[in-house]
């Protein structure tokens, strides 16, 4: 049985994609911050049970607890530890680029030590952001891996830099790195500090109170490329199996949402009729506004495609919402 080593592991990605790993053979383990994280993600959810996969707890910024994970002798790692909001990263810059870089390059070194002392050869997936393309021009889209990078926040600047570090760790010393570009995703058991998850607890809310009041939302023309959680997580097995070291790969639908649209169907979905008021609380002070990515390599090289359109996405929150309301 391979062994995978899932760092972030807590996280919402991190959580359906242990789960996933099992369901594929792998034997997983799973790295968090703290007892406490590890306790909240192994409450029964969504994702599916993680009863089998075992736990390492640490700050991923300590370099001696990453050399001590690859002890494990890991034949894949999936790196998905990361300040991963992206006003979160703009706030707390110098902790995004500690945890978002530098304990990348920690990692990346421990696993080069492995693969140099010939123990075992482990593959990196390391996980990056569509928020590394920054602002482009509309004509290109959808944008293929070739676009050239210009992030607009902290947060993909300090994703750019790590795949940078991985790819010159792959081209230096043959570590064996593969580098994701998900665009949007989300699903059940994301936080609603999130853009969808957050929109379908306002409507859910209008929809009980019959109040009258507004939708409240951030800017409205943005155009952005969803996915389901579980084809993301889908798609990075996919790349442990069938990816080729050194090389970057869109996970994107390939097609575009404007947040407005976005926020109509979330009304149309949950029977809410309501003005729509941009509130300045919620808009970004730097916004890219149109971006949508080319999965074409990805596709190619693994087969993957998404399965789950904008409607199954929302239907999932709906109902994902409606029961977690009921019991908390």
């Amino acid at each position: 049985m391979k062994r995978a080593l899932v760092t972030g592991a807590a996280g919402f990605v991190g959580k359906w994609l242990c789960a996933a790993l099992v369901r594929d053979g792998w034997s997983a383990t799973a790295c968090a911050h703290s007892e406490a994280d590890v306790n909240v993600a192994q409450a029964p959810g969504p994702w599916g049970s993680l009863q089998q996969v075992s736990w390492k707890t640490g700050d991923i910024r300590d370099a001696a607890f990453v050399d001590g994970l690859f002890a494990l002798q890991p034949h894949a790692v999936i790196h998905l530890a990361a300040v991963s909001h992206v006003q979160h990263a703009t706030t707390s810059p110098t902790l995004a680029w500690e945890v978002n870089l530098l304990a990348s390059v920690h990692l990346l070194s421990a696993a080069s030590r492995l693969r140099e002392a010939g123990i075992v050869d482990p593959l990196v997936l390391l996980i990056g952001s569509a928020e590394q393309y920054g602002r482009q021009p509309t004509a290109n889209m959808p944008l293929a891996e070739s676009a050239p990078q210009s992030p607009l926040t902290v947060y993909g600047a300090t994703k750019a830099a790590q795949e940078i570090a991985g790819l010159q760790a792959f081209h230096a010393s043959g570590l064996r790195v593969i580098a994701a570009r998900p665009f949007p995703h989300t699903g059940p058991g994301q936080e609603e500090r999130f853009v969808l998850p957050a929109l379908v607890a306002r409507a859910e809310a209008l929809r009980t109170s019959a109040s009258g009041a507004p939708m409240m939302t951030g800017n409205l023309t943005p155009v952005r490329d969803f996915l389901h959680v579980s084809d993301v997580v889908a798609a990075y097995i996919a790349l442990l199996h069938f990816g080729r070291p050194g090389t970057v790969y869109n996970v994107a639908s390939g097609t575009g949402l404007s947040v407005r649209e976005v926020v109509e169907r979330v009304l149309q979905r949950t029977g809410v009729q309501a003005e729509l008021k941009e509130d300045p609380a919620l808009v970004r002070a730097v916004d890219v506004p149109v971006l949508v990515g080319d999965a074409t390599r990805l596709s190619a090289d693994t087969g993957w495609k998404p399965t789950r359109g904008f409607d199954n996405i929302l239907d999932d929150l709906l109902a994902y919402h409606r029961t977690h309301a009921k019991t908390h």
